[in-house]
């Protein structure tokens, strides 16, 4: 199944959700999964209505008042404890770590810490959690999102007045295509932090709208609207079967993820590069590098596939003292690669072969096994490390 999502006029948590109800997801469905997780009664209420002249439907999300506004931590122990779908737990989990990980970034605070109003706040568990439901229940395995609309002007927030788009969806948004909004939009926000949470961990890819046969159509409608604008978020749902159906998120290209560090003391460094790998990156190093006025500081470079990359981004804020990341989508040329195995005076050492068009180019013993083989043996590590290059080597003279 293919999902295109078009944002063009904007996205947000209540949009996706009235998209999905359009698109033909049972209600019930989507209030099952609020139903698990919310703390406190939280309901799900279907219209149809009208944005600038189009059909849409709207999905309200109707709470009591609540002064509670609970942190990343919080809302980890709910999703734990919560009788959900495991692809549904999951999804949302990730997608709370992009909108932890993003604030914390741009206020300058553990995100495990951080009060996040818009995270906090029933309607946003509810809009996160209902929307995972919603596709995971479409069973998608390919969702493209247009350049998403972000809106202009600026908006009150709990922080005050806000450039549009506020700092947390500019951070989400990096790395993927996004603009101010169609021609003659109004100066608003049209694009929520949820809503960019939530694009950005579904999607398997950005751009206009790729070859599908649409068989639904779901539009969801946004609070207000606004003369001149058709405030509404489309999903063009294609219900043909697909083959080798990757989890969402899992096609979108690989990130470099990077951060300058300059006042982390150097004897942690190996410990937060293990933390790295073991989050998910591909692989991690360091640069040192020379900031301003003269500091010698470390740039920490992350290659992580992209559905990993939020683990990793609240690892690195939990692990080192940044307070910002910049990343960017890369593309990735990769031999094939397979493990044989030699011998070195009866010590086994792994060796990785690489090919090219099926053609051996490559052929490496592993150092960690070259090591252990040096200790049992009593021989310094350079010598078995020798006789592994030439034995490695034989691989190479076997190939016509």
């Amino acid at each position: 199944m293919t999902i295109w999502v078009d944002a063009s006029s904007g996205a947000s948590g209540d949009m996706l959700l009235g998209a999905l109800a359009g698109a033909g997801v049972p209600v019930e469905v989507l209030q099952a999964a609020v139903d698990a997780i919310a703390p406190e009664p939280v309901g799900l209420r279907v219209e149809q209505v009208t944005r600038n002249g189009f059909a849409a439907t709207r999905c309200h999300v109707e709470v009591a008042d609540s002064v509670d506004h609970r942190t990343w931590r919080d809302v980890r122990a709910l999703l734990a404890d919560a009788d959900l779908d495991t692809d549904v737990r999951e999804l949302a989990l990730r997608t709370f770590e992009r909108l932890a990980g993003a604030e914390g970034a741009v206020h300058g605070h553990d995100p495990d810490e951080v009060h996040f109003h818009e995270v906090g706040a029933l309607d946003a568990i509810a809009d996160v959690v209902g929307v995972c439901a919603g596709f995971v229940h479409l069973g998608s395995a390919e969702v493209v999102v247009s350049p998403v609309a972000v809106g202009s002007g600026s908006v009150r927030g709990a922080h005050g007045t806000l450039p549009v788009p506020p700092p947390a969806v500019a951070e989400l948004l990096r790395g993927v295509p996004s603009y101010a909004g169609p021609s003659g939009a109004p100066a608003m926000e049209l694009c929520t932090p949820t809503g960019a949470a939530l694009l950005t961990t579904l999607a398997t890819g950005w751009g206009p709208q790729p070859a599908m046969t649409t068989d639904v159509i779901g539009v969801g409608a946004g609070g207000r609207d606004p003369e001149g604008h058709a405030n509404v978020l489309r999903l063009l749902v294609s219900t043909g079967a697909t083959t080798d159906a990757a989890p969402i998120g899992a096609g979108a290209p690989p990130l470099l993820v990077e951060t300058n560090v300059d006042d982390l003391d150097p004897r942690v460094w190996p410990a937060v590069i293990a933390a790295l790998l073991e989050a998910g990156a591909s692989d991690a190093w360091l640069t040192p590098i020379l900031m301003k006025k003269g500091r010698p500081a470390h740039t920490l470079s992350v290659l992580v596939a992209a559905d990993r990359a939020a683990a990793v981004r609240a690892e690195i804020f939990r692990q080192t003292s940044t307070i910002g990341l910049r990343e960017q989508p890369l593309g990735k040329h990769a031999l094939e690669r397979e493990m044989v195995a030699v011998e070195i005076d009866g010590q086994p050492v792994a060796v990785k072969l690489a090919r090219h068009d099926g053609v051996l180019v490559n052929a490496q013993p592993e150092y960690d096994d070259v090591a252990r083989a040096a200790a049992a043996l009593g021989r310094p590590v350079l010598d078995v490390l020798n006789d592994a290059v030439a034995a490695s080597r034989t691989f190479l003279r076997q190939e016509p």
